[in-house]
């Protein structure tokens, strides 16, 4: 038997920038940079980093770490968070340099017009520079500028454009930890998405599976971008925030194997967490009318896309019964609010499969 190998955690932008500007800030009063530099993580304990570069200029220091995402699928990963510090008065103050985003939308947790540097990652980062000062009896006043090479481009691949943070990546970290598949970047962004909606007045936002499905439920409402949340197989995590901050309506939209899922009461559309119940979709489609035949191939079909090409080849409403199913088990997770649901599934070229109206 082999053991599978565990995997390996890595470290958040936030620890990446806290640990470059500890040792850029004592630098800067030093000339020596520590390396590898401790910082101190927010729930606690201490961590590493060993710098990638360092340059010490008239009156600016600056300190680089490669990003480490450990085994995340992170598209930060092995990216140079670089930080430069300079002497200021009157505390900490942070500027985005080339490929960190600035916030230009409200809903986030900083003022539009403010760097996208989230506000643990500005603690820590604070922190680490009193540390340095109480340490030689000196203010802790800096100007801390982080830049990410690249970041602009690496932005592209993430929702940063679509919330309205403009010019590169976010500094982000509640633990400074990054723990493996975690997906904690994904729900991140989900929930920046919901706020931002709510904060631009949005009274209709659509959560989707996937590109084909986002784009079908964006042409299909006619929605601007920043109503589109990528939810990718999180519709729980989605619904169970909506629960608490609410919007008046919501579309949940997706493929036949995913919505299929939903329907049968899974919040988690992952394949990890199983696949469709083939039987019992040939149940469904019983229900509305199935052959015998047909459900029988339905029920031995290879895939949900196939048992849907069945029953449509039958003339059969399956895919309007599963997407009231969905619905269902959609507005079970949202009970007591009075969010309106609707349901629409997608076949993979983007045409409308099925339906519930709220």
């Amino acid at each position: 038997m082999v053991r599978e190998r565990s995997l390996r955690r890595g470290w958040t932008t936030g620890a990446c920038a806290t640990a470059a500007a500890k040792s850029a800030f004592g630098a800067l009063l030093t000339g020596t940079f520590e390396d590898p530099v401790t910082v101190t993580l927010p729930r606690g304990g201490r961590a590493d980093f060993v710098l990638a570069r360092h340059e010490l200029a008239p009156g600016a220091a600056t300190a680089a770490v490669v990003k480490d995402a450990g085994d995340d699928p992170d598209v930060t990963h092995g990216a140079l968070v670089e930080v430069t510090v300079r002497k200021s008065r009157g505390g900490v103050q942070f500027r985005a340099g080339p490929g960190v985003g600035t916030v230009t939308k409200p809903g986030l947790p900083v003022e539009p017009g403010e760097p996208a540097i989230n506000p643990v990652p500005r603690q820590m980062i604070a922190a680490a520079i009193a540390e340095v000062a109480e340490a030689h009896g000196v203010p802790g006043d800096a100007e801390v500028e982080v830049s990410i090479p690249g970041g602009e481009e690496l932005a592209g691949k993430t929702m940063n454009p679509r919330l309205g943070i403009v010019g590169g990546l976010s500094i982000l970290g509640t633990t400074g930890i990054v723990v493996p598949y975690s997906c904690a970047a994904w729900i991140h962004s989900i929930y920046s998405g919901i706020d931002v909606a709510r904060a631009t007045g949005l009274t209709h936002i659509a959560g989707a599976t996937g590109s084909t499905s986002e784009a079908a439920v964006q042409r299909h409402y006619d929605l601007p971008e920043s109503a589109l949340i990528d939810m990718g197989d999180f519709v729980g995590g989605m619904l169970k925030y909506l629960r608490r901050h609410p919007v008046p309506r919501v579309t949940v939209a997706g493929g036949v194997a995913k919505m299929t899922k939903l329907a049968q009461g899974r919040l988690d559309l992952h394949s990890r967490k199983g696949a469709v119940d083939l039987p019992a979709l040939a149940a469904v489609a019983r229900e509305v009318g199935a052959s015998e035949s047909a459900a029988k191939a339905i029920a031995e079909a290879n895939t949900t896309a196939l048992a849907f090409r069945i029953a449509e080849g039958e003339g059969l409403a399956l895919g309007d019964e599963i997407a009231r199913a969905a619905r269902r088990t959609a507005e079970a997770t949202v009970a007591g609010t009075e969010i309106e649901i609707d349901v629409l599934i997608f076949d993979r070229d983007g045409r409308l499969a099925g339906e519930a109206p709220g």
